[in-house]
């Protein structure tokens, strides 16, 4: 796999149900067990990271959630204040205003929910420490699902070409500069070797490079199975015809006619994901036991070098 190691934001997406957020945390342990300090950030999400890695749970505070790693689960409420005493530019002058009405005011805007959530990932990039250094060296946000997620990413870009010059149009364009920087940023793109996830995986990468000019580094093909049968095998598995489907025979045969199926369905998805992305596939095997399991991920993270 190429290495992402000089990456300072991952913007990590797919289809809903392809293991995102299985891909985030064994990435997070990959870029630490580098020396790497990563935050991962989800977007109010169903928290299922602590138990991936055995930590506390992730709420909308900065955690620790394994050696070198932090953890955030965005709320959006609670993003747009934070946005809105930036905006402001004094915590003081904002409590002097009624937070709703600083919150109404914001969800005026067109995709401002949208962009306080992957505003506050861009602005933990920007973070430093006493010493000067960044706080994070990488930031790796777990992004919604494909269409959710791209209309997230054309915020900044709306918000850069109509909003009056100020604090919130300069935010959006530093932060395009950022997820448009090859050396800085990448999308991560996370499919399984299917049908429908290889098709929608093929349009949203054609959407981020054509319409959006976002760096794709990475596309991770999640749950390959390793292949039992040959090209000969499979076809003879696929002529066979049952005829008592109770006896253990039939059943054992039916189980290969299934297992072939899935074999040539992925065989033709890494065929298709190989020539019509801009990037070649990295494969992760499927984990024949619960993948959500410290000892799961840290085998996972293994395989991300």
């Amino acid at each position: 796999m190429g290495t992402l190691d000089d990456k300072r934001f991952l913007f990590v997406t797919g289809k809903g149900g392809v293991g995102k957020s299985t891909v985030c945390a064994a990435q997070a342990l990959a870029l630490a067990s580098h020396g790497k300090r990563v935050l991962v950030v989800m977007c109010n999400a169903k928290e299922r990271l602590s138990a991936m890695l055995g930590s506390q749970p992730v709420g909308a505070d900065v955690v620790p959630v394994s050696n070198n790693v932090w953890a955030v689960n965005i709320n959006p409420d609670q993003a747009l204040d934070e946005f809105a005493v930036i905006v402001l530019k004094s915590r003081t002058i904002a409590k002097t205003i009624d937070s709703k009405y600083v919150r109404g005011f914001l969800r005026a805007v067109p995709g401002m929910h949208e962009w306080a959530m992957l505003g506050k990932a861009w602005w933990h990039t920007t973070e430093k420490l006493s010493s000067g250094s960044y706080k994070y060296d990488c930031v790796i946000f777990d992004a919604p699902a494909t269409g959710h997620g791209l209309d997230m990413l054309r915020v900044p870009q709306v918000i850069s070409e109509v909003a009056p010059p100020g604090l919130l149009r300069r935010f959006a364009d530093d932060a395009l500069g950022l997820f448009r920087d090859t050396k800085r940023s990448a999308v991560v793109l996370v499919t399984l070797p299917e049908e429908m996830p290889t098709q929608e995986t093929i349009e949203l990468a054609h959407a981020l490079t054509n319409e959006l000019k976002m760096p794709i580094g990475r596309v991770i093909i999640n749950c390959v199975l390793p292949p039992l049968f040959t090209k000969e095998e499979r076809e003879a598995l696929g002529l066979l015809v049952m005829t008592d489907s109770t006896s253990p025979g039939e059943v054992a045969i039916e189980s290969g006619r299934m297992r072939a199926m899935r074999e040539r369905v992925q065989g033709e998805s890494l065929a298709r994901l190989s020539s019509e992305l801009p990037v070649p596939p990295s494969y992760l095997p499927l984990l024949f036991e619960d993948a959500c399991q410290p000892h799961a991920i840290a085998e996972l993270a293994k395989r991300l070098y």
